[in-house]
């Protein structure tokens, strides 16, 4: 199975008519767990989840999706909230509710099991890994993790949350040189300060076996460890709004390494010598995918049979 770690908060979203808000469960990680249920993969949801309305809302959801939450933690502070703002190309701004909030107050002990079982891969992101005091066992989870199974990583930037973008980065490097898989949009690495080209061409020399760099409409560009560049086009789709797209992205393309047996720390080797045509197969699932979460409200991952 694929362990997924971090954020599983609450988005108050513009509802279709009206102008008033509506409640849909979210959270970057939360996002790639529904993700990868919803295309058969069998996951793992590590979150603190809060025993109020919310959370209990939460917990259901990702249940219902089919994701596995016996490594969950059952916290006693309040569920975190993103208000959430669209504008008129569909993308999303986040204004956030955090202070003292579950998703935050990871300990060590909490995940002292969070491996256990057939876990191949270990995904997370986003503001777990840069909110303290939880991120630091969070990324003593992801070294941890890489002795037995994939390291998946999305930087998946919050401006609002995450401070100084060069403080920022110095995290993310720090997570590159125990990530084999990184996604990252070309909006984070903006902030980051860096260009799509400049940044595959670096943090592909700080460890990762692959990197995807997503382009919104205009694509994906990607390269691995062994020197493999490509770049493989968007995916025409009428936007309704682009919540949970790259999240979207990062599950199918770990459900793609699943599917074609990648995954795990034993398969290291054959992810890093990846082949051109197998990777822009990659690419090209997890960028349809993503298009059909841009093609309807929040964050709506596809099914298998939708990709079918």
């Amino acid at each position: 199975m694929v362990a997924v770690a971090g954020e599983a908060l609450v988005d108050l979203v513009p509802a279709p008519v009206g102008g008033y808000l509506e409640i849909a469960p979210g959270g970057s990680p939360a996002n790639v767990a529904v993700g990868l249920a919803r295309l058969g993969v069998p996951a793992r949801m590590l979150a603190r989840l809060a025993d109020d309305p919310l959370g209990h809302r939460m917990r259901a959801h990702l249940a219902d999706n089919g994701v596995a939450l016996d490594h969950t933690v059952a916290a006693v502070e309040q569920t975190s909230m993103a208000l959430v703002t669209v504008d008129d190309d569909g993308v999303p701004s986040y204004d956030f509710r955090v202070d003292g909030t579950a998703d935050w107050q990871w300990t060590d002990a909490e995940l002292a099991d969070a491996l256990d079982g057939p876990v191949v891969a270990v995904h997370s992101g986003s503001l777990a890994l840069t909110t303290a005091p939880g991120d630091g066992p969070l990324r003593a989870l992801l070294e941890r993790a890489a002795a037995t199974a994939t390291v998946s990583y999305d930087p998946n930037c919050r401006p609002l949350l995450m401070g100084d973008p060069a403080v920022v980065l110095e995290g993310v490097h720090a997570l590159l040189a125990v990530a084999d898989v990184v996604k990252v949009s070309s909006e984070d690495l903006e902030w980051l300060g860096l260009t799509p080209e400049a940044a595959l061409e670096d943090w592909l020399t700080r460890g990762p076996a692959v990197v995807a760099i997503t382009l919104g409409g205009d694509g994906v560009l990607a390269g691995t460890a062994s020197g493999l560049r490509t770049r493989r086009p968007g995916v025409p789709v009428t936007v309704i709004d682009t919540v949970g797209a790259g999240d979207t992205f990062s599950a199918a393309l770990l459900a793609g390494l699943h599917g074609r047996g990648l995954l795990g720390a034993a398969h290291r080797a054959e992810l890093r010598a990846l082949d051109g045509a197998v990777l822009d197969a990659l690419l090209e699932f997890a960028a349809r995918a993503a298009a059909i979460t841009c093609s309807r409200r929040g964050a709506d991952p596809p099914r298998a049979a939708e990709l079918a």
